[in-house]
């Protein structure tokens, strides 16, 4: 009552009516719901704080605060916070903090203690902010006062914090990082002098908080444990919840699921700036500059997410060097291939590096592009995409796997044994990156998927050395006949032997208008040629144009000129970069 009329009551009543605070009038700015309870008059009540009151004045009154009458309001799954609250502290010269001290230790649930009068309005509002406080900014999570030290999901969400922070992953915070932080996180840098001020407190207080002039992640965490223990928890909450994390120190659902609609016929693809942040975060974490992540740098890349998200199998399905680590193109493959076959779990992993905060947008749905429906694309006989699916069928043993490894450079002699399935590299057309994703379609056709169904461009192959190769295919196009299509005579490099079907595979493309039968091996002593590759990929851009036009070889050649040229000066430009930065 003091703290709504702004004066003390000469009478009061048993138990006053329930109030709320709006938020604007709070430090806080949200709104207050206030309840005086009563034991006697009112039964279990739900709470987010509790404050106890007790009369600093009243031996009896401080002695029952240490009696736990409040304990039916903590449950297992619920600790509540409280305040204990010192009133009428005009009529004393003294504290009772000494008394109540001990009990404050006995309960970690209790955040802090006030002291205040009603009467002369001391501390009164005051009290309300702590509780506002206990409940925004609970010290639980973060911190063990038993140990005085913070709890392990706290350092682990630091640590992540820290380490997306350092931007180029040299284990220090340096000034221009500290400057970026604090501005992410409190809308505004630090003057050099409080930055000077800030490590000068770690120094003094720990040998190997500071390093080159720069914060260590163990300086960092000593900063925030300095935060906490001073009562300053919102400090770390601002940082926390910035950086996307609960109450229970858990990222939300919200910053790593951000919505984004995708429309019937649409596909999704990463934008410019999130291959620029993904080249940024390759380039960080190659410290050797091989322009390939071997496996320690692939997992101190990933040591911000709570799993590991690449497996083995991904080395089988992108670009690797020799050693069979993934190279900068095999990881934007990847990337490419995540976007386009699953959005929400692209979206949670940018939500993991931080992408959000890094680029300053609003979540990591910024980094997605939602292409126009395909319908569009035909109308106008022109596309703005850049990535394209083509489904690969064929009879078992007729040379799939072969065929997809050689898409990523690999001939016979090192492709890796096994099922690949959905490789993803990029292919030129007229000069312009674009990236093909090679998804195996099981043998058994018959029984497929809207997923399996949906593509660019389907891919036929047959065993020429095998008689009964082709008929699998042949039955396989009246599936996909609506879609274009290429035949692919693998194993060229064997006998032709004549096919069992009523059709020879020439004929069987000319009466369908089809481009005829491509050769294929990948029995070579080099790396098999990408031109295959391309003319895929130049037929799912233009699914408008007639097979006659496909077949006119003018028309390929056009699509080829400078892929060869484009595909090493891309490279050679990244290396450069390298050497700059």
């Amino acid at each position: 009552m003091s703290l709504v009329s702004e004066e003390f009551p000469d009478e009061v009543p048993l138990r006053a009516e329930e109030i709320t605070i709006p938020a604007d009038v709070t430090p806080e700015r949200v709104p207050t719901h206030i309840v005086d309870y009563s034991g006697t008059t009112q039964g279990h009540r739900e709470a987010n704080v509790i404050c106890i009151v007790y009369s600093v004045n009243n031996k009896k009154s401080i002695e029952k605060v240490g009696l736990c009458p409040w304990s039916k309001h903590l449950t297992a799954s619920l600790i509540v916070p409280l305040i204990l609250v010192g009133n009428k502290s005009d009529l004393v010269e003294h504290s009772s903090m000494e008394t109540i001290l001990p009990i404050m230790n006995q309960y970690s649930e209790i955040e802090t203690c006030v002291e205040c009068s009603a009467k002369n309005l001391k501390n009164i509002s005051e009290l309300f902010y702590y509780a506002q406080k206990a409940v925004l900014h609970p010290t639980g999570p973060l911190y063990c006062p038993e140990e005085k030290e913070m709890k392990p999901s706290c350092i682990k969400a630091l640590t992540r914090i820290f380490k997306i922070s350092d931007l180029d992953n040299d284990g220090i915070l340096n000034d221009n990082e500290l400057n970026f932080f604090q501005r992410t996180c409190f809308n505004m840098p630090l003057a050099p002098q409080a930055l000077e001020d800030v490590k000068n407190v770690v120094r003094r207080n720990m040998t190997d908080g500071v390093k080159g002039n720069g914060l260590t992640l163990k300086g960092f965490l000593f900063l925030h444990t300095l935060f906490i223990q001073r009562g300053r928890h919102e400090t770390t909450w601002t940082v926390l919840r910035r950086f996307g994390y609960d109450d229970d120190l858990e990222l939300t659902q919200e910053y790593l699921f951000p919505l984004l609609k995708i429309p019937p016929e649409c596909t999704t693809e990463l934008n410019h700036n999130a291959y620029l942040f993904l080249q940024s975060v390759f380039d960080k974490h190659d410290k050797d500059r091989d322009c390939a992540l071997s496996p320690d740098e692939l997992k101190d890349l990933f040591k911000v997410f709570p799993y590991m998200p690449w497996g083995p199998d991904v080395n089988t399905t992108v670009c690797t060097n020799e050693q069979g680590w993934i190279t900068y193109q095999g990881y934007l493959s990847q990337w490419t291939l995540t976007t386009y076959l699953d959005m929400q779990r692209c979206l949670e992993y940018l939500g993991y590096l931080g992408y959000s905060i890094i680029h300053e947008q609003e979540s990591q749905a910024a980094a997605i592009t939602v292409t126009r429906n395909k319908r569009i694309d035909l109308q106008k006989k022109q596309t703005q995409r850049n990535v394209f699916r083509c489904n690969v069928l064929g009879a078992r043993g007729s040379g799939k796997s072969g065929f997809l490894q050689a898409f990523l450079g690999r001939n016979l002699a090192v492709s890796f044994l096994g099922f690949f399935p959905s490789p993803s590299f990029t292919t030129y057309v007229y000069g312009q990156e674009k990236y093909l994703l090679l998804h195996e379609v099981l043998p058994d056709f018959e029984f497929l998927s809207e997923t399996d169904l949906a593509c660019d461009i389907v891919c036929l192959v047959y065993d020429i050395s095998n008689p009964h190769s082709f008929e699998y295919c042949a039955k396989a196009y009246k599936v996909y006949s609506k879609t274009p299509c290429m035949f692919i005579a693998a194993k060229s490099d064997l006998h032709e032997v004549r096919q069992q079907y009523g059709l020879s595979p020439l004929d069987f493309c000319r009466r369908h208008k089809l481009h005829p039968p491509q050769l294929f091996t990948c029995n070579t002593a080099d790396a098999p040629s990408k031109d295959l590759y391309n003319k895929l990929t130049t037929m799912a851009m233009y699914p408008h144009m007639t097979q006659a036009d496909l077949k006119n070889s003018t028309f390929w050649l056009r699509a080829s000129v400078g892929a060869t040229v484009f595909a090493v000066l891309g490279f050679a430009m990244y290396k450069a970069l390298l050497k700059q930065r």
